[in-house]
């Protein structure tokens, strides 16, 4: 058996999700946490990885001992959140937990993901927002959003994405299933762009959140975004937008998860 963990936290002060030599990652610190709640060094797999300063409302990982045996557990799984408050920063939060078999793999057995990237139109600096969006240098008025929309539109359906990745991806199959693309007023000086598909390419939300920049001033029409997917090509696309304004919101996988949280 292992425990499927969903987990929220800034990504401010982290160098992504993954471990790496270069600085501090949730994984790490994650990893550490498990070992003072299960009293054992353990294994921590993550659904995907995150760039360093994005965050995450959603994000699903494994836990597994190192030396696997039955019962390791001694923590019901709706009570797994209340033992790592004790343990991880104010930062990072265990939402839910599930146990799950232990061929379960947190991202191969995923069958699609939800982003959501964060816009701020507001004229002075928001502390609440600092750090945690794209404040952007215009104000987003109804009309922009609406070409936003009719921009993000285009993105929905079967293409190769291939515009909207990272230039030197050694990914060699862009095509994926954009599920939703929509932009939406969440309250006074804040939007929010949600895409969901069935993969993401490096730094495709990124990439489309900077390519919708660019339309609502005019950079780029929404006519245009089609021939930009034709193009297959990561300079015919908007810029990237910063890692801040970047949150994985949902995991989806099939059959039941029973997510517990008492």
């Amino acid at each position: 058996m292992k425990l499927l963990l969903k987990i929220m936290y800034v990504g401010s002060a982290y160098c992504g999700f993954q471990s790496q030599k270069n600085g501090r990652t949730v994984q790490e610190v994650l990893t550490e946490a498990c070992r003072r709640v299960f009293g054992e060094a353990c294994l921590v797999t993550g659904c995907s990885r995150t760039d360093a300063g994005v965050h995450a409302l959603g994000f699903c990982c494994t836990v597994e001992p190192e030396r696997r045996r039955q019962g390791w557990c001694a923590v019901p799984a709706g009570r797994v959140h209340r033992a790592f408050e004790a343990v991880l920063p104010d930062d990072i939060s265990v939402i839910a937990a599930a146990e799950v078999p232990d061929g379960f793999h947190p991202r191969y057995d995923c069958r699609g993901k939800k982003y959501i990237y964060r816009f701020s139109d507001a004229l002075y600096r928001d502390p609440f927002e600092e750090g945690r969006s794209e404040r952007l240098k215009f104000r987003l008025t109804d009309e922009k959003l609406d070409i936003m929309n009719r921009a993000a539109a285009h993105f929905c359906g079967r293409h190769d994405f291939s515009s909207f990745m990272a230039s030197g991806s050694k990914i060699t199959d862009a095509v994926r299933t954009v599920r939703e693309a929509a932009v939406t007023r969440e309250r006074e000086h804040t939007a929010v762009f949600s895409v969901s598909a069935d993969g993401f390419l490096y730094n495709m939300v990124r990439i489309m959140a900077g390519t919708l920049i660019d339309a609502a001033q005019g950079r780029i029409k929404p006519c245009d975004i089609p021939k930009i997917i034709e193009a297959r090509d990561r300079s015919a696309a908007g810029r990237t937008a910063s890692p801040e304004g970047l949150y994985l919101s949902e995991v989806y996988y099939g059959g039941d998860i029973l997510w517990q949280c008492e």
